[in-house]
């Protein structure tokens, strides 16, 4: 499909408040859940979806409004804006985002089809156009009022999950639809098999490539579990507090678990490590580590000839792995003399798709949790966010839609 390219708006003002209904706990909610409870257990008459995707610039002037967009109300300088810039500068000023989120689009719609579910899927960005709010006024206009929505991010933070939730309630305050306009979201899904299966294979080719080699994985490689940082405050408040899940909060715990099934899946065939990337924040705060770079320096000393490099925090090749990890890190461990592979992302991987279908079908059926799909303990993850869940340490919690206030 041929995107048409507009000139550019900045993105809407944060919401003041968040509809909710009449004796509804959840705001913005079908009435399915609009009572709170933290799991849909009827079915939901649905008919749209709502791909939520981060957005990205699409040309070299697009480059320092974006990053005005995803930085603002922060007091970012504009020299570190130009730092950050470089980065995308490199890629002729366009991010690789929207077109992956484009294709992820139309590949779910297909699967959706084929399903005979008779659901469009709109897309719609945090920081570039279409805005969130363009994509529900469109929905809106074509007789759409039970909305689901799919974040392009698998686990529980504030950046991965609850601003995305913020988002939903920034776009129907700027468009006037609260009250007309119902949106859930679909749990976090970062232990669905759909997700979990291309990483896992990956790694399996991965680990396959360096034995051909003569690289024996058990005792030469390292397999390098890597995510976005975000601060420690951010992280402890991941997850809902009764969780209780300790330091790094959710976002630390579903990684790693993740990972630790990764791995068993294969047979434990390597040392591996979860490490983080993508750091923004000024030194003086405590931000998740180790740093990927940092991890990698570590590992001649440990008699590692190679490093597997898996990107578990990301749906995609953006540019946090386009150049963190494909440019940096490899760069670090070359430098070193080891041997890089970096796994795939799920993109447009079949699993993927069909993970994200089986996603929406579950809230369709009111499917039980006994019956969802979740590969770790910690799953199947909330329908419906608890309050209090993955709050931003220095912002506060903000209207939300999709989750018990705050």
């Amino acid at each position: 499909m041929t995107e048409v390219r507009e000139t550019f708006r900045p993105k809407p003002p944060r919401a003041t408040g968040a509809f909710r209904a009449t004796g509804a706990v959840v705001p913005g909610a079908t009435p399915a859940v609009a009572d709170g409870r933290p799991f849909a257990s009827e079915p939901v008459a649905y008919d749209a979806v709502l791909l939520l995707g981060f957005g990205g610039p699409e040309g070299q002037d697009d480059v320092i409004p974006f990053l005005r967009n995803v930085t603002r109300g922060r007091g970012i300088p504009e020299e570190r804006l130009e730092e950050v810039a470089h980065h995308y500068r490199h890629f002729g000023g366009v991010s690789p985002i929207n077109a992956q989120n484009i294709a992820l689009r139309d590949a779910l719609q297909r699967e959706l089809d084929a399903r005979g579910l008779a659901l469009p899927v709109a897309l719609g960005n945090r920081n570039w156009m279409p805005y969130v709010g363009d994509a529900v006024r469109d929905l809106a206009d074509a007789g759409h009022r039970q909305v689901l929505a799919i974040a392009t991010s698998a686990y529980s933070s504030y950046s991965s999950c609850r601003q995305y939730r913020e988002d939903l309630a920034d776009a129907l305050e700027a468009t006037g639809l609260g009250g007309v306009v119902r949106i859930d979201k679909v749990r976090p899904f970062f232990d669905h098999p759909g997700f979990v299966a291309p990483f896992e294979a990956g790694i399996a080719d991965a680990l396959a490539s360096l034995r051909d080699r003569g690289i024996d994985p058990a005792t030469e490689v390292e397999v390098l579990f890597s995510t976005h940082s975000i601060p420690d405050a951010d992280a402890d408040r991941s997850g809902p507090a009764e969780r209780a899940l300790g330091p790094g909060g959710a976002y630390v715990a579903q990684h790693r678990a993740v990972a630790e099934e990764i791995m068993r899946r294969l047979g434990d065939p390597a040392p591996w490590r979860l490490v983080f990337q993508s750091r923004s924040g000024p030194p003086t705060v405590p931000w998740l580590e180790p740093d990927v770079n940092d991890a990698i320096a570590e590992l001649p000393a440990r008699g590692r000839r190679a490093v597997v490099l898996v990107p578990l925090g990301f749906v995609s090749d953006h540019m946090e792995v386009l150049w963190d990890l494909d440019e940096e890190a490899t760069e670090t461990a070359h430098g070193l003399g080891l041997v890089a592979i970096r796994t795939p992302t799920p993109g447009v991987d079949p699993r993927y798709v069909a993970g994200l279908a089986d996603l929406v079908q579950e809230r369709l059926e009111g499917r039980p949790v006994a019956e969802r799909a979740a590969v770790t303990g910690l799953g199947p993850w909330y329908d419906v966010c608890r309050g209090g869940c993955c709050a931003n340490a220095r912002l506060g919690f903000g209207p939300a839609l999709a989750g018990v206030e705050p």
